[in-house]
């Protein structure tokens, strides 16, 4: 079982605690559990993982405010059961953030989530947190992020200012979990650039602004990249991670108007060992109350691009994504969404369809499924390749 709360967290969480007014003050408490059952539609090429896999989530939410609502307290713990691999089985405090706002700023305290982005195969930009790359392959779960976040509101636009006091390795699948890479990842002996290893003091900062119909955010992050190189130990034949010391500009720009969105990613990262340049970009355009049904049909169509010359370190290079939401917009809130990801230079490609749908009022259905389709072996998601599954969760909120 994998715990990813320390020391460090702890006594973040205890300094909040202590913040906090003595008098008694009214509080929510809500969130969710699931259970949830994967099959896989091949047996993997390892000879460890099971083509059957079951496991049970726990995520309750606890808030609570005071000074008139200027101040507040959110506390969000996450718990996974995986019956197959135990890496995938953790504990994780996604949020324990104290919040205290007036009419010019904002000023965060503690563990929470940052979320950056506008396009929907893929976000670059969204940097503060790192990948909870056991919870799904598709890199939307994060990881609770440390950190001091003031916001000042002007009329020109938000300005965010980060510190980010400690660093979150990436989570990898051991070697009894599926959509894992050829060798484990040796997440226990993890090395970085940084002599102050996961100490390094990273920062932030984000400026966003609405003009008329265009939304703009324009960010830079210095610090420890979330997103790790490898180098194959001979020794164990694991795959160890590092960690470079990396500064990143994200460009995020949605324009909408009407019926469309149109929608645009675009980082430069620069490193010791590399500099390059990655976008996403595209548009979706919905037809509203199709032939009077009340659904809304969405189309999505986004290219994906990225110059670095190595098909390891990513698998979207040259491709383009086309797909499809589909919103009933019933009391059930039942959705759809579908698409495909294909290579421009190769048959590669990779099909993906997540759908939802409530039942009553406290339970929801959640249905996902993902093929992949890649022949070359030089490819990012080749270790993958036979790790076809469909995914079933039935969740109940409280």
């Amino acid at each position: 079982m994998t715990l990813n709360v320390n020391v460090k967290q702890l006594g973040l969480f205890a300094g909040v605690l202590l913040a906090l007014p003595l008098t008694s003050v009214a509080y929510e408490l809500s969130g969710y559990s699931a259970v949830e059952g994967q099959y896989f539609l091949h047996d993997s090429p390892f000879s460890e993982p099971e083509n059957t896999v079951l496991s049970a989530v726990f995520a309750p939410e606890f808030y609570t405010q005071w000074d008139e609502g200027n101040q507040s307290l959110l506390i969000s713990p996450y718990f996974r059961l995986d019956s197959e691999d135990s890496e995938r089985t953790h504990l994780d405090l996604h949020e324990f953030i104290w919040q205290k706002s007036t009419d010019d700023w904002e000023l965060k305290v503690g563990v929470g989530k940052v979320f950056w982005g506008v396009t929907e195969s893929q976000h670059l930009v969204d940097i503060i947190n790192q990948t909870d790359l056991v919870e799904n392959s598709d890199t939307e779960d994060k990881l609770g992020q440390p950190m001091i976040n003031l916001s000042l509101f002007n009329e020109w636009g938000t300005v965010e200012l980060f510190i980010l006091p400690y660093f979150r390795e990436r989570t990898f699948p051991g070697k009894d979990g599926r959509l894992r890479s050829q060798f484990v990842v040796d997440t226990d002996h993890a090395q970085y650039e940084s002599s102050a290893e996961q100490g390094h003091l990273d920062a932030a900062v984000r400026w966003s602004h609405s003009l008329g119909d265009w939304d703009i955010g324009l960010s830079h992050f210095y610090g420890t990249s979330r997103e790790p190189i490898f180098e194959f130990n001979p020794v164990n034949f694991k795959l160890t991670p590092y960690y470079e010391i990396i500064h990143q500009t994200g460009l995020d720009i949605q324009m909408t108007t009407e019926s469309w969105l149109w929608k645009l990613e675009m980082i430069r990262r620069h490193s010791d060992s590399d500099t390059f340049t990655a976008l996403t970009g595209g548009f979706e355009y919905t037809f509203y109350d199709v032939a009077e049904s009340g659904i809304d049909v969405g189309l999505i169509a986004e290219y994906l691009f990225d110059d670095r010359d190595n098909a390891l370190l990513t698998p979207f290079e040259n491709d383009l994504m086309i797909g499809s939401r589909l919103a009933w917009n019933d009391e059930q809130s039942t959705e759809l969404l579908f698409g495909i990801i294909q290579d421009l230079d190769t048959d590669d490609r990779m099909w993906s369809v997540e759908a939802s749908r409530r039942l009553g009022y406290r339970w929801k259905a959640s249905l996902e499924a993902r093929i992949f389709s890649v022949d070359r072996d030089n490819s990012a998601l080749y270790s993958i390749r036979d790790d076809d599954y469909i995914q079933l969760e039935f969740a109940r909120y409280f």
